[in-house]
């Protein structure tokens, strides 16, 4: 492992998140809680590397995610749409260079993501209104998103998860603390 990517997961205090695999912490978890029960808002801190392996497999949520880059090596995002069509996103700090530097992926979009080939380290954050929970997380199984996008066997194969853990644990976070 580089040691700036080791520097980082501990300065950071980084865990792997179950399920999707992304090195990750909470940073914030909003106390005011919706009628449902859910936090108004959450975030997240999270790093993309080789070593040790950091990426996020398929999975979809029932809230609008917003991605922001801080910094690093260029990010790729792959967005698999309901009807069908799909999309890659690089996300880096080169906006001049078609690099986005926040992007907003719906609700309901299957994603994955991953540093960008050759990178070192990829360092990003996610927010969500309402917060993230574990019920509205759903893993995308490889069997199941192969048969609805037919033309991305190569990053399903790559990105999708197996029948044997799609659910995300309860006790995934608890509380968050800033950074």
């Amino acid at each position: 492992m580089l040691q700036k990517v080791k520097d980082i997961i501990k300065h950071y205090s980084l865990k792997e998140l179950p399920v999707e695999g992304t090195l990750y912490k909470r940073t914030y978890c909003s106390k005011r809680e919706l009628g449902t029960g859910e936090p108004c808002g959450s975030a997240i801190i999270a790093l993309y590397c080789d070593e040790p392996p950091s990426v996020s497999l398929f999975h979809k949520l029932t809230s609008d995610e917003i991605w922001h880059f801080y910094g690093g090596d260029p990010l790729r995002l792959v967005l698999l749409y309901p009807d069908g069509s799909s999309k890659d996103i690089i996300m880096g700090n080169d906006p001049l260079k078609g690099q986005y530097v926040q992007f907003v992926i719906p609700a309901g979009v299957w994603q994955a993501g991953h540093m960008v080939e050759g990178g070192t380290y990829s360092l990003y954050g996610c927010t969500l209104a309402p917060g993230f929970t574990p019920h509205m997380f759903e893993a995308g199984v490889s069997e199941d998103l192969f048969i609805i996008y037919p033309d991305r066997v190569d990053d399903i194969t790559r990105f999708g998860c197996s029948n044997e853990s799609i659910t995300m644990p309860e006790d995934v976070d608890s509380q968050g603390k800033g950074v």
